[in-house]
């Protein structure tokens, strides 16, 4: 499936690759501490953060897994914004930034150490740098499947070649060449993804001679549908306890309120109200990426042939690019996919820097040295994390669907994840090792759950189907083990609790607000009721 790409598209892209260098570069002169290197030394203004904050999870899992999503299950895909994450990033934003920003913690990790214990934050940290690894292994494996199209080298070649064009910059300028880098990719990943979808719709006869077309495919009517038969007769055979429960609340909100690779970018924040804008900002633009992601999956469902039969699901996106752009805007297209992988990669790989250095090696490993020691070592397990994301890489080259195989490493990772910090959040009495045992019962739940299905001795439908269940699964599990354990365990004194327990706020709490931070449209509340809503009126227009 080679891309027919002449010296004009090469051109955009090569200029392309010289400005994510030069942003490195550049960033490089700023990095003076670690605090620059893995937090952009909180100084980042809001709306730079949100975009980037958006745009570290529109990598390729996002472009060519919700693609594929949409030729596999039709429009239930949209289910994956609208209700599986808008909300969440909303609540992330009004209740949960505020802990994480004004405890100054370095990461998730830290947070549950300060919460919990020791022990909690090293098993956090390991399944989460276990997590990237695999999930870089996703994007990477999706920049190599583009540059194999495009150049014909074979996959490994192209993933190898990938990896150094991703370490190079985020090695060079850390977490503020990675944001800076993802505000541009933004906007490039757009301007590539938006004219091969207005030549998709008018290729197949506009909105109405798409959905004709989509009644007339395998999917039939229900492709078209969202909450229609969510009784488990639909393309997911999802039931609706499944997508509102699983998908909806535990991976959806465990997802975006505990994973550090999207928290990072908050993080960065200059303050604690841009803080807490930053995933509310990037909620409104996430109502609308389906345009562009789930959209073209209808559009190649209908014109191509062979889906699950020979056809790889995600070759929806490169095959719409071949058949459908001209040269020059062929050029502008596949340099937008090559900076969603990296826009992907790099959240990945900065995420798994800063967890490493701080919440393994500093936390655990070797303590009281100087900063320039953690500098070091956030460099070098950049370099590891990307050399192991190479290996990670084959295992993503297994799946028909890469997204199938992301919800299935949520349900693993997020999910219980998730049970642990918001039982802890509203909850003081919950006890040191109740964190721990609980997220790791939680977490073995989910791998059982996933693996019965496999094996077949639960039968879920589909392998999507079955990491929604897993997710409940887990969650329900980890907190069931977490108030055992806590009923039999002592708790912390409350004062070791203050500003990290809701309704226990810190005595020292200062107020870092800005001039104009108490304006209306600076108000994360009103913005993020405004998001909710407008995810809901969304789903009015496909019911």
């Amino acid at each position: 499936m080679r891309l027919d790409v002449n010296l004009l598209d090469y051109a955009l892209i090569a200029i392309y690759f010289a400005t994510v260098l030069a942003i490195g570069f550049a960033a490089r002169k700023r990095i003076s501490s670690s605090l620059d290197f893995f937090l952009a030394g909180r100084g980042l203004p809001a709306w730079i953060t949100g975009l980037a904050f958006v745009s570290a999870n529109l990598g390729a899992i996002e472009i060519l897994g919700m693609a594929a999503q949409g030729v596999q299950y039709g429009a239930m895909t949209v289910h994956y914004y609208w209700i599986g994450a808008v909300p969440a990033m909303v609540f992330l934003g009004i209740v949960m930034m505020p802990f994480y920003y004004r405890s100054k913690v370095r990461s998730v990790p830290e947070f549950l150490r300060r919460r919990f214990n020791g022990a909690t934050q090293l098993l956090n940290a390991i399944m989460f740098a276990v997590a990237q690894v695999l999930i870089a292994g996703v994007n990477l494996y999706a920049l190599a499947l583009v540059i194999e199209a495009l150049l014909g080298w074979p996959l490994v070649v192209s993933v190898v070649v990938s990896a150094v064009i991703v370490l190079s910059y985020i090695t060079l300028g850390g977490l503020s060449s990675a944001i800076y880098n993802e505000v541009l990719q933004f906007f490039v990943i757009l301007a590539g993804l938006i004219p091969l979808t207005v030549l998709g719709l008018i290729k197949v006869g506009g909105i109405s001679g798409l959905f004709e077309k989509v009644r007339q495919s395998s999917l039939g009517e229900a492709g078209l549908h969202t909450w229609a038969n969510v009784n488990g007769d639909n393309p997911m055979q999802a039931h609706w306890v499944g997508i509102v429960f699983g998908l909806g609340f535990v991976l959806s909100f465990g997802y975006w309120t505990t994973n550090f690779a999207e928290v990072q970018r908050a993080l960065s924040a200059r303050n604690t109200n841009a803080a807490r804008l930053t995933p509310i900002i990037a909620a409104y633009p996430k109502i609308f990426i389906p345009l562009v992601t789930v959209l073209p999956g209808l559009i190649a469902l209908v014109l191509f042939n062979g889906w699950g039969q020979g056809q790889d699901y995600n070759n929806a996106i490169p095959l719409l690019m071949r058949d459908l752009l001209p040269n020059g805007v062929l050029g502008i297209a596949v340099t937008g996919l090559l900076a969603s992988f990296m826009a992907g990669m790099a959240a990945n790989i900065s995420g798994f820097n800063t967890v490493f250095t701080n919440d393994i090696w500093q936390a655990h490993l070797r303590p009281d040295q100087e900063d320039r020691h953690y500098l070091l070592v956030g460099r070098i397990a950049t370099v590891a994390g990307v050399a192991m994301g190479v290996g990670t890489a084959f295992i993503a080259a297994g799946y028909s669907n890469i997204m199938n195989y992301l919800q299935a490493l949520f349900s693993f990772f997020n999910a219980p994840l998730f049970a642990t910090f918001i039982v802890g959040l509203f909850w003081r009495r919950m006890t040191p090792w109740a964190g721990f045992w609980g997220l790791l019962a939680g977490t073995l739940a989910a791998f059982v759950s996933y693996f019965s299905y496999k094996a077949g001795l639960v039968d879920f439908g589909t392998e999507l189907n079955a990491s929604f269940w897993g997710a409940g699964v887990a969650f329900a599990v980890d907190v069931v083990v977490s108030v055992v354990v806590t009923l039999v365990t002592t708790s912390k004194p409350v004062e070791e609790l203050r500003g990290l327990v809701y309704g226990l706020s810190a005595v020292n709490l200062e107020d870092d607000a800005l001039a104009g931070d108490a304006r209306w449209y600076r108000s994360p509340v009103l913005l993020g009721i405004g998001a909710v809503v407008l995810a809901a009126l969304a789903y009015g227009v496909i019911l």
